[in-house]
């Protein structure tokens, strides 16, 4: 999962001379727009790269959570060998002590048939306890073996993915450095060009209302054209429809999750937290929950996915609209949800 893309954000967009060989991309900008064509590029990139290091952590979390699962089994199977060493130790002072009595034993020291087989009974019950602790030994033995060999690899692996992420994390790091020194060399009106290529214009937010003050279909449905469609289909999707429009106007910060800052994925997070629903921090994680939903039945809260691989989260909010983190230099806004790059749909909730 280590990543490369970072590499390609070293851009020089001075004036001068491109390089542009052959099969290779133009990496230095000869006029404003290519300098401008280029930053936006980078910034896809860049939130691609962004998204697959949310994901990786999502991994990893995976993976400490399996780790420290097999770390408790692996205590269980050893606490189970303890008590059963306590009961082979009592089997084995029986037998050293003269306790666990043949048969023929037994009958040369009984007094009778009846006191004969009374012995015997008790020398089968002891036989057959004994098989069980044996067994029973045998058998946890082999399952704290096993369960030490899956915790030391969920350990390992958990340790491999940190330390992959802390590798990404630091080119991320480097990127976003790289990628804001680009974005401020730029005029003010072509980094509102950039923002438009990855955004799309800003339209006006929605307003909303709650279900619950909704009591019936006709009721439901002059809710709905009166604001402009924001209306959605549970509680829990309202819910998350109205905080994330909460969010507009927060800014747009690599990683973050709120509540005051957002990257796409996280402000999916942070609405639907809200609602009592647990979705990952990652837009390729997300983009497989909840049920797929066609374009033409897009409800208020459906969560809207674009490109493949999937890297960039939005909300529908209804009227052909969506409320997303969409990307540096642009706060929390809402824009129309036939955005380039538009794959599919997911319903959380309702």
């Amino acid at each position: 999962m280590l990543l490369t893309a970072a590499a390609s954000l070293g851009l020089t967009l001075l004036p001068g001379t491109a390089d542009a060989t052959p099969g290779n991309a133009v990496t230095q900008a000869r006029t404003a727009a290519e300098a401008t064509q280029l930053v936006a590029d980078a910034q896809h990139h860049l939130e691609a790269v962004s998204e697959q290091v949310n994901d990786a952590q999502v991994t990893l979390e995976q993976q400490q959570g399996a780790a420290d699962a097999a770390g408790a089994a692996l205590a269980a199977a050893q606490e189970q060998l303890a008590v059963l060493d306590g009961q082979m130790r009592q089997v084995a002072r029986s037998a050293f002590t003269g306790q666990n009595l043949s048969r023929f034993n037994a009958l040369m020291t009984s007094g009778s048939a009846e006191e004969f087989l009374a012995q015997v009974n008790t020398l089968d019950v002891i036989a057959g306890h004994t098989s069980d602790v044996l067994a029973q030994v045998g058998a946890a033995a082999a399952a704290a073996t096993e369960a030490e060999t899956a915790a030391d690899g969920a350990a390992a692996a958990a340790k491999q993915s940190l330390d992959d992420v802390s590798a990404q994390q630091a080119d991320l790091q480097a990127g976003i450095a790289d990628y804001t020194a680009q974005y401020d060399e730029l005029s003010a009106a072509q980094q509102a060009q950039v923002a438009q290529a990855h955004a799309g214009p800003a339209l006006e937010a929605p307003d909303t209302v709650s279900v619950s003050t909704v009591s019936s279909p006709s009721a439901a449905s002059a809710a709905t054209d009166a604001t402009a469609g924001a209306l959605a289909p549970s509680e829990a999707a309202q819910t998350a429809v109205e905080t994330a429009l909460a969010q507009v106007g927060d800014a747009y910060v690599w990683g973050a999750g709120g509540p005051s800052a957002f990257d796409c994925s996280g402000l999916m997070q942070y609405a639907y937290a809200a609602a009592g629903i647990t979705l990952p921090h990652s837009s390729r994680a997300q983009s497989a929950m909840g049920a797929a939903v066609s374009r033409s039945e897009l409800q208020p809260g459906d969560m809207v996915f674009f490109y493949s691989p999937v890297s960039h989260v939005g909300m529908y909010v209804g009227n052909g609209k969506m409320v997303h983190a969409a990307t540096f230099g642009v706060p929390v806004q809402v824009t129309s949800v036939d955005m380039k790059g538009y794959v599919g749909a997911r319903r959380m909730a309702g």
